[in-house]
């Protein structure tokens, strides 16, 4: 049996275009304003109890847990200087800093 009413609303409200204001976040990681695709990261991954999340961009994410693992994820927690002050993650975000905020690319996996 159909609604007589939908509970999200009506046809109408589809059509309608509101001008909504895009407020610019900046990447938790390199800084740079994010662009179209935001990841929501766990800073602190959530099979280690985290709960947080902070927004980045996709190759920064890619980048971070191809660096670390979760248990040194885990102890790195919040602290986004500690993540820095390894040289590749210092390289990688200075290489990045020039780039365009939607920019991606393939990420080599770091060889254990």
């Amino acid at each position: 049996m159909a609604r007589k009413h939908s509970k999200h609303g009506g046809y109408e409200e589809l059509n309608r275009e509101e001008e909504v204001p895009t407020e610019v976040v900046p990447c938790w990681l390199c800084g740079r304003p994010t662009g179209k695709t935001i990841v929501w990261h766990h800073p602190v991954p959530k099979s280690r109890g985290g709960r947080d999340v902070v927004p980045m961009h996709p190759i920064c994410q890619q980048t971070l847990i191809t660096h670390f693992t979760n248990s040194e994820l885990q102890r790195y927690a919040m602290d986004v200087e500690a993540l820095l002050a390894n040289p590749n993650m210092r390289k990688f975000v200075d290489w990045v800093a020039k780039k365009d905020p939607d920019f991606n690319a393939t990420i080599a996996k770091k060889q254990r």
